[in-house]
């Protein structure tokens, strides 16, 4: 299914400083946008109550999950507040294999290639490339063609809708949207406004 929400919405939005009381307006914005994954990071405030939350509050096509994952015992919590998508800054074994065996999809951050056929090899669904800004578009373009066939990359960091274009040129199927997304203290009505224009831009190029 997380496939499946890339294709229909390649862009994954990273609520990280979201608060419990705003988690449910600002999660119906970005549903309402187009967008079909959402992720709160764990060193967000109180994140199992605004996954709890936003699990609860958004339809069922539009996936919940958590970012900054670094624990099994995290990932059991996760999975208690209703989340179903684990989202790593890196690629520990113990973690993945936790995820996996939660029955929760998986998205661990990778920036070598050995990294990546590591983590397919440990059931990962999608692969987060881990800071877009240090890798760019060359070093997907590299990967791509000798990681298997299928193989989702998703850059994160610093990704704005004017610098998309040179990543799905080189292959990308998706994106995580951070700071020019959301960021603390910002109304639903401004994260709408960030949200439009980047599923604009999603939609143009592709």
């Amino acid at each position: 299914m997380l496939k499946q929400a890339l294709a229909q919405n390649g862009l994954i939005a990273i609520l990280r400083g979201l608060q419990p009381q705003e988690a449910a307006a600002v999660g119906e914005v970005l549903y309402a946008a187009g967008f079909r994954v959402i992720e709160v990071p764990l060193n967000s405030p109180s994140p199992y109550e605004s996954i709890r939350i936003l699990r609860q509050t958004l339809p069922a096509d539009c996936l919940i999950g958590a970012g900054t994952v670094l624990t099994p015992e995290q990932v059991a919590q996760v999975k208690e507040a209703g989340g179903q998508v684990i989202v790593m800054p890196h690629s520990d074994a113990k973690v993945l294999r936790a995820a996996k065996a939660a029955g929760l999809y998986l998205s661990p951050g990778v920036a070598t290639p050995t990294e990546a056929f590591a983590a397919l090899a440990e059931g990962a669904d999608i692969l987060k490339l881990f800071p877009a800004e240090q890798m760019g578009p060359a070093v997907v373009k590299a990967w791509l063609a000798v990681l298997p066939a299928g193989t989702v990359l998703a850059p994160v960091g610093g990704i704005t809708p004017d610098n998309m274009q040179v990543f799905i040129d080189a292959g990308v199927k998706g994106f995580g949207l951070g700071s020019g997304l959301f960021k603390p203290g910002m109304t639903p009505e401004q994260v709408a406004v960030n949200a439009k224009a980047y599923v604009a831009a999603w939609k143009a190029l592709r």
